[in-house]
């Protein structure tokens, strides 16, 4: 009894020793937040669009580099992404950051819509995202500098996740190869950890080639690109009756012509093609082509397709959700000030729902079984390396990314509160697994099972160079 009793003395104390050493870690992010503060606000007034963040990766460079992180710049054939490195040896714990906008979603931070709002904006929070895993991982430094600990933490850049998939051709360049586990966040109306799930995608821009002419005195020497996008979006939408019931297919005209009187002779039509499996999305792709190439037949034009993104579904383990959703109750959420709850109210009133903030100030409870809605390049990442990740309240709950209200609430001190939820959830959870080998081994089994003994990495976009110019 008594060897019993000084067993459980010794390890809540190592315990109790433990957790000191994370608190004061955990503090100095507290401390900073004026700096965090800072980074994130510059960032979304920037709102620079996929492949064209050069103010905000620098920034973030910058950043990193005066706390002591070593910096490769223009990885994957990005100059826009980079990876930041500090420590030596194992364990190697990497931490994913964003920081590309929306186009057309330009927004201050007030609780009302804004009209012509044609430039772009952070509805989908990558400001914070970006900045409060560069506050985790500056966190995670300094606990191995100042522990004396082997473990290296890495920082990854990664621009264009909105419809670029810039870490699909990092995971392609195998810059996540000697990964231990990788971190992870996003911006949301709500604190939660639960298993997460997101759609496999595959997008392409489809254009037809046809012949102008006068629309009314010789209609008849001209051909349409326009009436073969018409035709294509016709006959993918029939095609939508006879699709799995998860199937998503959107698209969008993005140049139909110049002028009703002439016959256009070009059009282009961009298309996403979503489902829970890559494989079924690779399937539902080569139907829409076939679709494009009846249309082009039918009309007498011609045409060609680009694919400009692909990512896999997201892979989960179940051991280090279980470990983020329990670090993230510990962290704990936010209560509004007054300011905050006058803000929120108003914005509340624009989404037709009464402000309920239980999951600013709480936690979700923890769901093994998630629901996949988007998609995210962090899919091919989770491929690669054992990958988990969490959500923090940025945003009044009821609001929907890549929204006008997305972006107003990213811009106060709602953003920045949910911000440092997220950055000490991250620290925390990072500083933990490099004290803890035998958890990441257990992660790593989980991963090899959940991915399959005989996968073989092949990515949805194929070959093709960065589509550096896909905003265009």
């Amino acid at each position: 009894m008594k060897f019993l009793l000084s067993l459980i003395f010794t390890l809540h104390t190592s315990l109790s020793l433990a957790q000191k050493k994370y608190d004061i870690i955990l503090k100095s992010i507290e401390n900073n937040v004026s700096k965090y503060e800072s980074v994130a606000n510059q960032i979304w007034s920037f709102a620079e669009v996929g492949y064209q963040e050069e103010k905000s990766s620098t920034l973030l460079q910058k950043t990193l580099l005066e706390e002591d992180f070593s910096i490769e710049t223009g990885v994957a054939n990005i100059p826009t992404a980079f990876v930041a490195s500090y420590g030596s040896g194992g364990p190697v714990i990497g931490i994913l950051g964003e920081y590309d906008a929306l186009p057309g979603l330009s927004q201050q931070a007030v609780p009302y819509k804004l009209t012509g709002n044609d430039k772009a904006g952070h509805a989908c929070g990558h400001h914070l995202f970006g900045t409060a895993s560069a506050a985790a991982a500056i966190a995670i430094k300094n606990y191995i500098k100042n522990q004396k600990i082997p473990g290296t933490i890495k920082y990854y850049g990664c621009p264009a996740e909105e419809g670029g998939s810039g870490k699909v051709y990092m995971v392609r360049e195998g810059l996540f190869d000697d990964l231990d586990v990788a971190l992870h966040w996003h911006a949301a109306d709500e604190n939660s950890a639960s298993a997460g799930k997101s759609l496999a995608n595959k997008t392409a821009k489809f254009r037809f080639y046809g012949v102008s002419s006068h629309a009314s005195g010789s209609p008849q020497n001209g051909r349409s690109a326009l009436d073969g996008v018409e035709a294509m979006n016709h006959m993918v939408n029939m095609l939508r009756e006879h699709t799995t019931e998860s199937t998503r297919i959107h698209y969008v005209i993005t140049r139909g012509g110049n002028a009703p009187n002439v016959v256009p002779d070009f059009a282009e039509v961009y298309y996403y093609a979503r489902h829970e499996k890559r494989d079924e999305v690779q399937n539902i792709f080569n139907r829409i082509v076939s679709a494009a190439e009846g249309a082009a037949i039918g009309t007498e034009t011609t045409m060609d397709y680009e694919v400009i993104s692909g990512v896999h579904e997201l892979l989960h383990i179940e051991s280090l959700q279980r470990r983020m959703h329990k670090n993230l109750e510990k962290i704990g959420g936010y209560f509004y000030d007054e300011k905050e709850k006058a803000f929120a109210e108003e914005i509340s009133k624009t989404l037709g729902v009464k402000l309920n903030t239980n999951y600013v100030k709480d936690i979700v409870p923890y769901n093994p079984v998630g629901k996949a809605g988007g998609s995210t390049d962090v899919g091919d990442v989770s491929f690669a390396v054992p990958t988990v990740g969490l959500r923090a309240a940025t945003w009044v709950p009821g609001t929907s990314a890549h929204s006008w209200q997305a972006v107003a609430a990213g811009g106060t001190s709602i953003g920045i509160k949910g911000m440092m939820v997220a950055a000490k959830t991250l620290a925390l959870t990072g500083m933990q697994l490099i004290d803890d080998p035998k958890a990441i081994s257990l992660a790593k089994k989980e991963f090899l099972n959940q991915r399959g003994l005989d996968f073989k990495y092949e990515p949805l976009l194929g070959d093709r160079e960065p589509a550096l110019d896909y905003r265009n």
